[in-house]
């Protein structure tokens, strides 16, 4: 059971990792959404701590935030998007839009609705399992991920890798006017062609 100071910290940490992740989709301005993702990051990393998965919180911050979603903010601050015009066309999807939201609360209505809290567990929400007692959260973290599910490890590894890739070949755009290097056509060319013999006197220079 979490303790008064504990308590204190755990609502107020919830409390603005909700509403800064409100904020993520109120906000008018992209690099102020991708700030408030940083501090949604931020107090999710703090309820981590409060739950004893220190390993988790810092990978939060250090792979989300360090990298992510400052990744984020230097994308969103030198494209140049008129995100007005974008807002535009997304009235007509405004419908779906709306149709999925729906549906996701009532899901969501229905999962808490059928929730029931068991009184036994109340102690042991950070408990380790007896095998891993004698460990530290990183290794014990460790010995699951990689011998019980290696496998589902390395296919969450291969999908990021393709989506790394899809987004990579949706947004390439080839400009004219700007010299591309053809690997291909490198091979592909002789040395007789390039390299010219130039017979110089002696003395004389080139």
């Amino acid at each position: 059971m979490l303790t008064g100071l504990e308590a204190i910290f755990f609502y107020l940490f919830a409390f603005i990792a909700v509403a800064a992740a409100f904020m993520v989709i109120a906000a008018r301005n992209p690099v102020h959404s991708v700030l408030y993702l940083i501090l949604t990051f931020f107090n999710a990393a703090g309820l981590f701590l409060l739950t004893g998965a220190e390993f988790l919180a810092m990978i939060l911050l250090v792979v989300y935030v360090g990298a992510v979603a400052v990744l984020f903010l230097f994308v969103v601050m030198m494209l140049d998007i008129n995100f007005r015009d974008m807002r535009r066309g997304a009235q007509r999807y405004a419908g779906i839009g709306g149709a999925v939201g729906v549906v996701l609360l009532t899901e969501i209505l229905l999962v808490v609705g059928a929730w029931r809290f068991d009184p036994a567990m109340a102690g042991q929400g950070a408990a380790p399992t007896p095998a891993l007692a004698e460990m530290h959260n990183t290794r014990a973290l460790g010995n699951l991920v990689y011998t019980e599910y290696v496998y589902l490890f390395q296919g969450a590894g291969l999908v990021l890798l393709v989506a790394m890739v899809g987004a990579i070949v949706l947004t390439l755009r080839h400009r004219e006017g700007v010299k591309r290097q053809k690997i291909a056509d490198q091979v592909a060319r002789s040395s007789k062609d390039e390299v010219k013999t130039v017979k110089v006197s002696s003395g004389a220079g080139i």
